[in-house]
């Protein structure tokens, strides 16, 4: 379908999928151990935007129940969701700028990075706050930071960014990492569990500030790429078709890289790696509406929120009061999907 000349329904599709995600906010906003209703949980959250506080009374329900959805739940499910989008979003990305269907948002070792600065975190028994937060999760960013520029200043020819050698140079780096983590892991054996459980990904430490620091990142970066969609259109011609057609290719691949990977490292650091979701999401808006990026990069947003609002979900109440960690839910997913996308592409990997 051309976007064009259906942009009015790509619209309305879109608009009723953000109604979706609000309805499944407020559903799963009542599971768990504590039972609300979804009723309650509903006005609970309306109570909390302007002008409806005055409309919407919650003094009946218990000051538990509100407390247990607007600070426990609530920030975990919006962090679930913007992780989510944010993932997806930069998968489609990557995708684009790559021409590989099997790149990911940690394709760059970024993923590596944030689990070596957090492993020497927590091998080091540093607990303290730093900007409002843990030093796992500061320590983590910088070292997901530190990873991105490393493997771009090593990949750069010149003013040029070989894709072949980004992803050869990300690769190698990855490798590197994850051995320095399993190093750490060796004459670390107390801190084993911790940080093999952070490294499967989780949202159960999420709060407001976590929150509100990533929405700002992750709705900037989603309009950022969706400004240079018509550009990765014409990627996906191949390089010199793009640069005939006027699209300064090197110029879009290293913005969408360095934004691109300042929002994965930001995600990385507070929710762990999570897998699959910048994978499966990005191909399946892509099956359902085409590969048009103006299509795409919503519609993934949308469609990653979803998935890791419901992995979360299911990661926190299957086997409540236990949790099992949501990289692993993704991870049982996502890895049937991949291998019938490898499948598909065998011809063309081997």
């Amino acid at each position: 379908m051309s976007y064009i000349n259906n942009r009015s329904f790509y619209q309305k599709v879109f608009w009723a999928g953000v109604v979706l995600l609000i309805l499944v906010l407020v559903t799963v906003a009542t599971f768990g151990v504590a039972k609300i209703s979804w009723n309650q949980s509903l006005k609970i959250i309306l109570n909390k935007l302007p002008v409806l506080n005055k409309l919407i009374p919650v003094e009946n329900i218990k000051y538990s129940s509100r407390n247990i959805v607007l600070n426990l739940r609530l920030p975990r499910i919006l962090l679930a969701a913007l992780v989510g989008a944010g993932l997806a979003v930069t998968g489609a990305a990557f995708q684009g700028i790559f021409k590989n269907p099997l790149a990911e948002p940690y394709v760059v070792g970024i993923s590596s990075g944030a689990a070596l600065g957090a492993a020497l975190t927590m091998a080091l028994g540093a607990e303290k706050i730093a900007f409002g937060f843990g030093l796992v999760t500061v320590n983590a960013f910088l070292g997901a930071v530190g990873t991105g520029l490393l493997v771009y200043n090593i990949a750069r020819i010149g003013h040029r960014i070989s894709s072949i050698t980004l992803l050869l140079t990300g690769t190698a780096v990855n490798i590197l990492l994850t051995s320095l983590v399993s190093l750490i892991m060796t004459f670390k054996r107390e801190q084993i569990e911790r940080i093999v459980i952070w490294t499967m990904g989780s949202v159960a430490t999420a709060d407001w500030n976590e929150v509100l620091t990533v929405l700002p990142v992750v709705f900037g970066v989603m309009i950022v790429i969706r400004i240079f969609a018509r550009d990765l259109n014409m990627m996906l011609l191949g390089d010199e078709s793009a640069k005939s057609l006027g699209v300064e290719v090197e110029k879009v691949k290293k913005y969408l890289l360095l934004i691109c990977s300042l929002m994965v490292a930001m995600i990385v650091s507070v929710s762990g790696v999570i897998g699959f979701v910048g994978l499966i999401i990005p191909h399946m808006v892509r099956m359902l509406f085409g590969p048009d990026h103006r299509v795409v990069i919503p519609f993934s947003a949308l469609g990653g929120a979803l998935l890791l609002i419901i992995c979360d979900t299911i990661a926190r109440t299957i086997a409540a009061p236990n949790e099992i960690p949501i990289g692993v839910i993704t991870a049982i997913c996502g890895v049937p999907f991949f291998l019938s996308l490898l499948y598909q592409n065998k011809k063309k990997v081997f």
